[in-house]
């Protein structure tokens, strides 16, 4: 027993010399690499790390504001640059009626929205007596079962974005071939032509699955939501996700309706990210969703495409 012991110290003290020299003489290879670099460019190596007595966005950036009437109008400009439609209206009431007109032009059949107060005051429900409209998570499933929890907002917003590719494809026949009007600015036009189409199933084991509300969300022809904030120096909006504001929601249904409230509408995106990174990693949300306009691709031989990656119509409806 003793000698094997031994045996074990040998070869643990063999491994750690052995390590040793294997990370010596990468230091020696990475010094040799940069000294070529250095004598290529015809200056000596900094060795030492740069000063950086400023960091981040100078002042003049961070005291830099627009009015409100600014911050509308340059929103406005950015986003229907971006193909997105912007309507400015007075209360819920005009971005209900809003709503429900586009659902009757565009034929919509399903609604689903985020299950939040100022929605619920929204009263889509009744404005939208033929179209069935569902609440995000209103039957009581938990935030695991909705798969809006996650360790972090960069892994929410590429899992839900895998989805979305997956399931847009299946939307609407009439969205190809309405791609064109939307990049000239033309009129929205119908939505999907399965609209006839019944709603998955709610009943039974399926009624608390993850599964089934992502069915849901893959078959709306309308997605309704509320803005966290929006940045009108780029023409976003941001939508965090969480149990009773599903993800989904604003990146499945054809058409996507975001609602901002104005005192919601800031100048710059650094507004936005500053209270994000003061919050700390374990208070982030799974998902934070910046938006500028649909889904728009053209990584297959530079194609322009709408509404592959998410919903291809989107209406920022700025509020008050």
């Amino acid at each position: 027993m003793a000698d094997t012991k031994r045996e074990s110290a040998v070869t643990a003290e063999e491994r750690r010399l052995w390590l040793q020299e294997l990370e010596k003489q990468s230091k020696q290879r990475q010094q040799s690499f940069m000294d070529g670099i250095a004598a290529k460019l015809g200056r000596p190596r900094q060795l030492e790390k740069p000063l950086q007595p400023f960091r981040g966005a100078p002042e003049l950036w961070r005291s830099f504001e627009w009015s409100e009437a600014e911050r509308a109008e340059r929103f406005r400009q950015y986003f229907t640059a971006a193909g997105g439609y912007v309507e400015e209206l007075p209360d819920l009431a005009a971005a209900r009626d809003f709503i429900a007109e586009k659902a009757s032009v565009m034929k919509a059949k399903r609604v689903l929205r985020q299950d939040q107060p100022e929605l619920d005051r929204l009263g889509l429900e009744a404005a939208l007596p033929e179209q069935e409209v569902r609440v995000w998570n209103r039957d009581g499933e938990s935030a695991a079962d909705s798969g809006e929890l996650g360790a972090s907002a960069g892994n929410g917003t590429a899992n839900s974005g895998e989805t979305g590719a997956n399931t847009a494809a299946a939307v609407s026949v009439e969205l190809d071939a309405a791609a064109a009007d939307w990049t000239a600015g033309n009129a929205a036009p119908g939505v999907s032509a399965s609209n006839t189409a019944d709603w998955p199933n709610a009943g039974g084991a399926a009624s608390n699955s993850r599964e089934r509300w992502l069915a849901h969300a893959a078959e709306a022809d309308f997605g309704v939501v509320l803005a966290d904030h929006a940045v009108a120096y780029t023409g976003s909006v941001v939508v965090k996700s969480a149990a009773n504001k599903g993800r989904s929601v604003s990146l499945l249904p054809t058409a996507l309706f975001v609602l901002i409230p104005r005192d919601r509408l800031k100048t710059r995106l650094g507004e936005v990210l500053k209270p994000f990174d003061e919050a700390g990693r374990e208070a982030l949300p799974a998902g934070i969703h910046f938006i500028s306009g649909p889904s728009r691709s053209a990584d297959i031989e530079n194609d322009l495409t709408i509404g592959v990656h998410g919903p291809g119509i989107v209406y920022a409806l700025i509020i008050g």
